[in-house]
């Protein structure tokens, strides 16, 4: 079942924010779907967001200001909520685990495996319901913020061919090797290291079987640049993988909207011109 629960007009198109049952997750989600006014009169190529930790669908909807250039470039937008909520959803007493953190990885220990499967709804079912409407073409693209960022990177180095192109605002690139990942790892997963390297884009770059157009933005005065983000291992390994990387270190920017507001039109531009 789908409801749709807010319906804004926004620079010639719609602003929506819908409601549908998630099987993968096994819970109710909540999704924010901006229409470009192109999108009633034809199709329109998708780009898909995901925010970071502690965020909802709302965060990037009301902070980003992107729908002004998804209605230049004639592009829908698509941001989940970044976990499974709800009554019986797991969840724990901290920021960075549980509902808000889902990490975009499908858990395989209890008690997240229920719920906890946000590769398999980002990747597979969140697509094939966004896509069963006709103003959608199929043409997709990918990008997201912080833990998103490191979705958006894995879900498209896990998935090649699905999509165009894949860009990351201070994205974590190296989970397996980094505090917030760590731990999120360790209870999703278990201990086994070589489990983790299966959502760890700095090692699914080395066996990439496509050469995604990848772009990657990075304030150099975010706060968590040093403990969590580490830009350099993702650089080293795509130069060791041969794979192609732009990575931008923006001086005087730190992890919070007011970056990713700056640069969000370059990025939508970017992906406009891979999904023409």
């Amino acid at each position: 079942m789908t409801e749709r629960i807010e319906h804004r007009a926004c620079f010639g198109g719609w602003q929506d924010v819908y409601r549908h049952r998630s099987e993968a997750l096994d819970c109710d989600m909540s999704v924010g779907v901006y229409f470009p006014p192109q999108a009633a009169h034809g199709k329109c190529p998708v780009l898909y967001w995901l925010s970071g930790l502690t965020c909802t669908e709302q965060n990037f909807i009301t902070k980003a200001g992107a729908q002004r250039y998804a209605a230049e470039h004639g592009i829908i937008l698509v941001a989940p909520d970044t976990s499974p909520r709800g009554e019986g959803v797991a969840d724990a007493d901290r920021y960075d685990l549980g509902q808000g953190a889902g990490f975009y990885i499908d858990a395989t220990r209890d008690p997240w495996a229920r719920h906890y499967r946000m590769q398999e709804y980002v990747s597979r079912e969140l697509p094939e319901w966004v896509e069963s409407d006709p103003a959608a073409s199929g043409v997709r693209a990918i990008s997201g913020h912080s833990m998103g960022g490191h979705g958006a990177l894995v879900t498209a180095l896990r998935n090649p061919g699905r999509y165009r192109s894949v860009s990351a605002f201070s994205p974590i690139v190296a989970p397996s090797q980094v505090p917030w990942g760590e731990q999120a790892f360790a209870a999703y997963l278990g201990d086994d290291g070589e489990a983790w390297k299966q959502w760890d884009a700095t090692e699914l770059v080395r066996g990439a079987k496509e050469r995604l157009p990848l772009l990657v933005d990075q304030g150099d005065a975010d706060e968590f640049l040093q403990r969590e983000l580490r830009p350099e291992l993702l650089r080293e390994a795509c130069a060791a993988a041969g794979h192609p990387l732009e990575l931008r270190l923006q001086p005087g920017y730190d992890h919070s909207y007011y970056f990713i507001s700056t640069f969000i039109g370059e990025h939508i531009a970017w992906h406009a011109k891979h999904m023409a």
